[in-house]
């Protein structure tokens, strides 16, 4: 079973290397059935950098990558990825027409957009740039909190390290949830992450130089997390009409102003629960959450997680050892 990696130039080596740990482990485990054969495809097919400056050398370039794949993965690079040449955007719409199922990690998605081969599908990539990827192609659905997506034969993972969350998933496919389950073991990875990229994301942070309305709004409610922050309150603040704050909002944030005050004070919450050792019901009313249960409430609908769960999954070495996973 053939498997076909395109690297970009400047692509993050993790990408790369998951996928194919991954797959080594699984060729180790396989008793029957057809093992994962991997071939790594860059452009040119000579040495090439990644994006942290280590230096790789491909299987070949596209030129010479012309057997048709069972599977064609199209990698990410730093960022969003430069127009690629025509040559390689035959290949990948040549590999992709024959290949059992094809997609992308990361912004690879790019990649195969530019490539046309996204139409009309339902796609993700890394939080950062899902709304550019968005608003580029609209001919696509992007789903940006997802750290995977399948539609049909075509797939696509969230940023970086959700390539192997990817990988696990075409394992799975292809030999079953008991080979996948291993692999993850022997790599120690979650076999499938509870919650979407929303547990990744930057923190929602206001403009420290105020310039607009809603910049004094922003910066108020950053800064002002545990008082009265009503659409009446917020409207109040800059002499504005609740309902043309609201359709402010909704036209530059997609959401209301309720959403955004909530999504604030999560991410003042998620802050703190990952630098400090402070309990959870301190933190709650840090963020300006009424009670544990309102933050509870609040992280299980927005991030997918319960507060203690993201502690101690994200908790830094620097915050100690302190957890209050009775009050979460």
């Amino acid at each position: 079973m053939l498997i076909t990696i395109f690297a970009p130039c400047n692509v993050h080596l993790l990408e790369v290397a998951g996928l194919r740990d991954a797959l080594f482990e699984a060729n180790c485990k396989i008793g029957s059935g057809q093992p994962y054969r991997v071939q790594l495809v860059t452009e040119l097919g000579t040495a090439t950098k990644s994006a942290s400056g280590v230096t790789f050398v491909p299987d070949s370039g596209v030129r010479d990558a012309t057997q048709p794949s069972d599977t064609l993965i199209v990698a990410g690079p730093y960022g969003v990825p430069d127009t690629q040449s025509d040559e390689v955007k035959r290949w990948l719409r040549e590999q992709a027409l024959h290949a059992r199922r094809f997609g992308s990690t990361c912004t690879g998605a790019f990649l195969l957009a530019q490539a046309e081969l996204l139409s009309g599908r339902c796609v993700t990539t890394h939080w950062q740039y899902a709304e550019r990827l968005a608003a580029e192609y609209p001919d696509i659905r992007v789903e940006p909190d997802r750290i995977f997506v399948r539609d049909g034969a075509v797939f696509s993972s969230a940023g970086v390290a959700a390539a192997i969350d990817l990988s696990f998933s075409l394992i799975e496919e292809d030999h079953g949830r008991a080979l996948a389950l291993w692999v993850a073991r022997r790599l120690v990875v979650f076999l499938k992450r509870p919650g979407g990229q929303s547990q990744f994301s930057a923190a929602l942070t206001a403009q420290t130089t105020v310039i607009s309305p809603i910049d004094k709004i922003r910066l108020h409610i950053l800064e002002n997390s545990r008082a009265e922050l009503g659409l009446a309150a917020l409207a109040s603040l800059v002499g504005m009409s609740p309902r043309h704050l609201s359709r402010l909002f909704h036209t530059q944030f997609g959401v209301s102003p309720a959403a955004y005050v909530e999504l604030t004070r999560i991410d003042i919450a998620r802050q703190l629960l990952e630098d400090s050792a402070a309990p959870i019901k301190a933190i709650a009313f840090a963020a300006g959450f009424g009670s544990t249960a309102t933050l509870r409430r609040a992280f299980l609908r927005r991030i997918g997680v319960a507060p203690a769960e993201y502690r101690a999954r994200f908790q830094t070495t620097r915050s100690g050892d302190g957890d209050d996973a009775s009050m979460s």
